[in-house]
């Protein structure tokens, strides 16, 4: 599957340290910072889904420092080159990367990872509940493994 239009993903760096790693996650000088409205975690259970949902104007920038999360984003923005395609990406601790979701892309994810799984999201904006919409799993035709 080709990546959806707008999306980036980048893998992070993560400088090692006898004492604990740092763990890098986004900079202002990165190309898909699009300012910063506020940052929070969240969890996700092993075989677990959360999802549909997509943002009318927030930009996505998600990491997993702990577990393994598979992401699964779909288009339907008439007028993008991926035009009803779906992607699909696990990031984690493992394969330690930043997903840049722009506005108007459905996601939904996944635990994978056996043990904790943790997303930090650095969203453009802040939380407003009339900015996103949501819909049922089922109703955005995907096979989800697990």
């Amino acid at each position: 599957m080709d990546i959806i239009e707008g999306v980036s993903l980048n893998f992070l760096k993560i400088i090692e340290h006898p004492k604990g790693n740092i763990m890098h996650a986004l900079r202002k000088s990165d190309l898909s910072f699009k300012g910063f409205g506020e940052a929070y975690f969240s969890e996700i259970h092993k075989d677990e889904i959360k999802g549909w949902k997509r943002h009318k104007t927030m930009v996505l920038n998600l990491i997993v420092p702990i577990g393994e999360i598979k992401f699964v984003l779909f288009d339907e923005r008439p007028d993008s080159a991926s035009y009803m395609k779906f992607w699909q990406v696990n990031i984690g601790s493992g394969q330690y990367k930043r997903l840049t979701v722009p506005p108007m892309i459905w996601m939904a994810f996944q635990g994978v990872g056996d043990e904790r799984n943790l997303l930090l999201n650095i969203a453009s904006i802040e939380h407003d509940p009339n900015e996103a919409e949501n819909r049922d799993l089922l109703n955005i035709d995907f096979k989800w493994e697990g």
